[in-house]
C-alpha cells in the first residue's frame, strides 16, 4: 500500500512538471528569428537613463520595470504589457542591461502566473552589443532627429 502512495504521488509530481510553465532563454539570433517568423514581442524593461545611454532593440518595446527603489508594480506592469500584446499567444522576450531583471519579471510571469511564450534575452542587451547587433538610438530627445 505505501508503495503505491508513494508511486501516486510521484506520478503526481512529474506530471505537474511536465505541465509547469517554464522561463526560457534566448540568444541575440534566436531573439531576431523570434521577432520576424513568430511576431514575438520584444519588451525593454530597463529605464529611461538606460534607453537613452545605449539605445534599445529596432521594434522592440519600452515598459520600465522596477522603480528606483526597487520596487515591482506587477499589477500596473501587467495592464501595459497586455496593451502591447497582439494576441494572448503571442511570444514575449524580455530584455534588461544584463539578463538579471528580465529573468526575475520573467520568472513572475511563468511561474506565479502561468504565462506561457516567455522569454528573456541571455544576458542582456550587453550580449547584444557585444555581438555586434545594431541598435536604434532612443529618441526622447531632439538630439536624435
Amino acid at each position: 500500500m505505501k508503495l503505491r502512495l508513494t508511486l501516486f504521488w510521484l506520478g503526481c509530481l512529474f506530471a505537474a512538471h511536465l505541465y509547469a510553465t517554464e522561463l526560457g532563454v534566448v540568444t541575440a539570433e534566436q531573439l531576431i528569428n523570434m521577432q520576424q517568423n513568430q511576431n514575438a514581442l520584444v519588451v525593454d524593461v530597463r529605464t529611461a537613463p538606460e534607453w537613452q545611454a545605449t539605445g534599445v532593440i529596432a521594434n522592440s518595446q519600452k515598459l520600465e520595470s522596477f522603480d528606483g527603489n526597487g520596487h515591482f508594480d506587477q499589477e500596473k506592469w501587467l495592464a501595459n504589457l497586455e496593451k502591447l500584446k497582439s494576441s494572448p499567444d503571442q511570444p514575449i522576450i524580455l530584455v534588461c542591461r544584463s539578463g538579471n531583471r528580465s529573468g526575475k519579471i520573467g520568472q513572475i510571469l511563468t511561474e506565479q502566473l502561468g504565462m506561457k511564450n516567455v522569454y528573456h534575452l541571455s544576458n542582456g542587451i550587453q550580449s547584444w552589443i557585444k555581438d555586434g547587433h545594431p541598435i536604434k538610438a532612443d529618441c526622447l530627445t531632439t538630439a536624435c532627429k
